[in-house]
């Protein structure tokens, strides 16, 4: 059973950068659409970015363009989140998901919950 296992985060300074890693095991996602989404303490958990199949489609929230690059190496079986220029506002605990069906960065911002796999998150949190 493939598993979605992340990866990186911590606590650091406004400004300061921090890359996320998602890596897969049990099996390879090499050929499904990948993303990011957070939740931060009291909100509801959004969308933050996705990344299409081969690496060379990527969409953000607005929050994040700029800011944050998704990408992802398919040999190592692994996505990346850097983020730079981090704020307070950007604390949440960040989930790695993957398209169980889809290749298009759509098959994650448009996907319902249930037709993602989810990783168990990893927390981020940005002070002032």
């Amino acid at each position: 059973q493939v598993q979605l296992v992340e990866s990186g985060g911590g606590l650091v300074q406004a400004g300061d950068s921090l890359r996320l890693s998602c890596a897969t095991s049990g099996g390879t996602l090499g050929n499904y659409a990948m993303g990011w989404f957070r939740q931060a303490p009291g909100k509801e958990r959004e969308f933050v970015a996705a990344i299409n199949w081969s690496g060379h489609s990527t969409y953000y929230t607005d929050s994040v363009k700029g800011r944050f690059t998704c990408s992802r190496d398919n040999a190592k079986n692994t996505m990346y989140l850097q983020m730079n220029t981090l704020k307070p506002d950007d604390t949440a605990v960040y989930y790695c998901v993957a398209s169980r069906t889809g290749t298009s960065f759509t098959d994650i911002v448009q996907a319902p919950p249930l037709n993602l796999l989810w990783g168990q998150g990893t927390q981020v949190t940005v002070s002032s």
